[in-house]
């Protein structure tokens, strides 16, 4: 066996010893200097137009720093973003507005300095811009928002004459010839009644825009289908002299619950009917439902877990709940009458009789729970489930036009019906 080898300690001259320690020095200096913020990564750029208001959302991973100013003469809104880099997902966000959009002429974007992006949008007209960030929530990660609201928005029924879509004729000075038509047991004598006024129904769309509502295995979008049905009954409604109607949305854009519930308002609806396609953790859950508001707690847990999910949908759909009318829903929640109740459970039961010739219902009786969208103190308000969008046979059926068609005319005749039997009362404005 060779002997070990002998390690010696050689001397390390002053020169040697200098650089070890200057090295050394350095790697720790390494250590305790912050290193640079990793840009954040953005994810998705999507744009929503609409007439009321046009929403421009950066999704991103992670919560993202803003200042923001406008510019006269021409109007510019610029948008300062910290911890952005420029990426070829952000300057997709230009060929993203629309020649036709309401509001946005076009947008610009790029790198400000280090680490900040600039985002110029060249507006058609004065905005209110609303700017802020939502937490991550459902398949979202975190959205930096901008809402651009015009200065001057237009009066709702202005603008649904100006487009064509407000009718102005008067009825007979009669009972509404849609309801003197109906046959016993409906129509009851009314020789003493006279509505001299046309009668208005606030159609509602549910979910849009960011909020999807429920998918279906297939791939169907709740919002799409819903907007469908409702663009039908609203042609159905119409083929009625004495009748009109206000869609809360006639596009695929969120509007926060609260102001559908003001929307209806603004144009005094004689009713408020909002529409949705169902969605369960289980696939066989099936057939069509109605709601009416609740003073007192949910008919069922299946119609609390609902409200729950559907009241959500600000949350998705990304309200800006600073932004938030918070006297106005207090106000809301307190009037919401037993007047009120009682007649949308009346709407409810007649809508529901004629829907159940059409689908297997999921409860033969109207269900009740505190859904926000059905507040209006003033106004009878209904939740139609058209079907479960969540059931294979069914979402088949959601996306049928014939199946649409059959929906809309039963929710014609149920509103017909409840007019029959529920005359309205004369208002004091213009018709």
């Amino acid at each position: 066996m060779s002997e070990p080898t002998e390690i010696r300690s050689q001397p390390v001259n002053a020169k040697v010893r200098r650089t070890v320690l200057k090295a050394g020095g350095t790697l720790l200096i390494s250590l305790l200097s912050p290193m640079p913020a990793l840009a954040a990564q953005i994810l998705a750029v999507r744009v929503w137009p609409a007439d009321d208001y046009t929403r421009v959302t950066l999704e991103n991973d992670s919560n993202l720093k803003t200042t923001h100013f406008i510019i006269k003469n021409p109007e510019r809104l610029v948008v300062d973003v910290e911890g952005l880099e420029l990426s070829p997902t952000l300057k997709s966000l230009v060929a993203k507005i629309q020649s036709n959009d309401p509001y946005i002429k076009q947008v610009r974007v790029g790198q400000n300095r280090p680490n900040v992006i600039r985002l110029v949008f060249d507006l058609k007209e004065e905005v209110n811009p609303q700017v802020f960030t939502l937490a991550p929530v459902g398949t979202y990660k975190h959205r930096l928002v901008f809402d651009l609201y015009p200065v001057n928005p237009p009066d709702p029924i202005a603008a649904l004459i100006e487009r064509g879509q407000w009718s102005l004729d008067r009825p007979s000075e009669t009972m509404p010839p849609a309801v003197a038509e109906i046959k016993p047991p409906y129509a009851e004598p009314k020789g003493a009644l006279q509505v001299n006024r046309m009668l208005t129904i606030a159609l509602d769309p549910g979910h849009g825009g960011e909020d999807p509502g429920a998918v279906g295995r297939g791939g169907s979008y709740e919002k799409n289908i819903v907007l469908a049905i409702a663009k039908r009954l609203k042609a159905k409604l119409e083929q009625h002299p004495n009748m009109r109607v206000m869609l809360t949305r006639d596009g695929d854009y969120f509007v926060p619950l609260h102001v559908r519930v003001q929307k209806a308002r603004k144009v005094q609806a004689d009713l408020f009917v909002s529409i949705h396609a169902d969605a369960f953790v289980q696939a066989t859950a099936n057939g069509s439902s109605v709601f009416a508001l609740s003073e007192k707690g949910a008919s069922s847990t299946a119609a609390r877990w609902l409200a729950n999910k559907e009241n959500a949908a600000d949350l998705i759909g990304g309200a800006n709940i600073k932004h938030h009318d918070i006297q106005l829903a207090s106000v809301l929640l307190d009037l919401s009458t037993t007047a009120q109740i009682n007649d949308s459970l009346k709407l409810g039961k007649a809508v529901l009789n004629e829907i159940g010739g059409i689908n297997r219902l999921h409860k033969g009786a109207v269900e009740q729970a505190g859904f926000a969208v059905l507040k209006a103190p003033d106004i009878p308000s209904i939740l139609i489930e058209t079907a479960f969008i969540s059931n294979p046979e069914e979402e088949a059926k959601l996306n049928d036009d014939a199946y649409q068609d059959r929906m809309a005319d039963a929710v014609t005749q149920g509103i017909r019906k409840y007019f029959a039997k529920n005359p309205p009362l004369a208002k004091n404005r213009m018709t």
